[in-house]
C-alpha cells in the first residue's frame, strides 16, 4: 500500500464531534424568555411598563431591583399571591395594588419571571416550572 492510499484510508475513519450541552441549555432558556414577553406583555406590562421601569408611587421598576434579582420564593410568591400593600424599592415607595396572577400555569410563571429576570438591564437564573410548583403547593398548606 502506498503513503497516499495509507493516508487517505486513515482520513475515512468515524470523527467523533465534542456535543456541548450549553447549547440545548442556552435554546431552553431562550425559549423561556420569548413565551415570558408574550405573558409579559399580556398581563404584566400595563402597570410594569412595556420597558420595565414602572410607574413612579405605583407600579415598582422591574430593573435591577432586590425584588427580581433576589429571592426566587418570594418573587414566585408575589406573581402567585400579588401585593397588597405598599412596598419601597430603592428608597421609593410604591403602592399601587398588584392583582394575584396564580390563574397562570407554573410554565407561563416560570418563562415571564426568567423573562423579566433576563430583560431590562437583569441578567440572572431561569425560574422553572418546578420551582412555581414548589411555592405554589406550599403556599397552599
Amino acid at each position: 500500500m502506498s503513503v497516499s492510499a495509507f493516508a487517505q484510508s486513515k482520513s475515512k475513519a468515524p470523527v467523533k464531534k465534542a456535543v456541548s450541552k450549553a447549547a440545548p441549555v442556552a435554546a431552553g432558556m431562550q425559549n423561556a424568555i420569548n413565551n415570558g414577553k408574550a405573558v409579559y406583555t399580556q398581563y404584566c406590562a400595563v402597570c410594569h411598563q412595556a420597558d420595565g421601569l414602572g410607574v413612579p408611587g405605583l407600579n415598582p421598576p422591574l430593573s435591577k431591583t432586590v425584588y427580581v434579582l433576589g429571592d426566587q420564593t418570594r418573587l414566585i410568591n408575589i406573581v402567585l399571591k400579588g401585593l397588597s400593600e405598599g412596598v419601597e424599592i430603592d428608597g421609593e415607595t410604591y403602592s399601587n395594588v398588584m392583582p394575584a396572577m396564580g390563574f397562570l400555569t407554573d410554565q407561563q410563571v416560570a418563562d415571564v419571571l426568567t423573562y423579566v429576570r433576563n430583560s431590562f438591564q437583569n441578567k440572572a437564573s431561569a425560574i422553572t416550572a418546578a420551582q412555581v410548583k414548589v411555592v405554589r403547593a406550599n403556599s397552599k398548606k
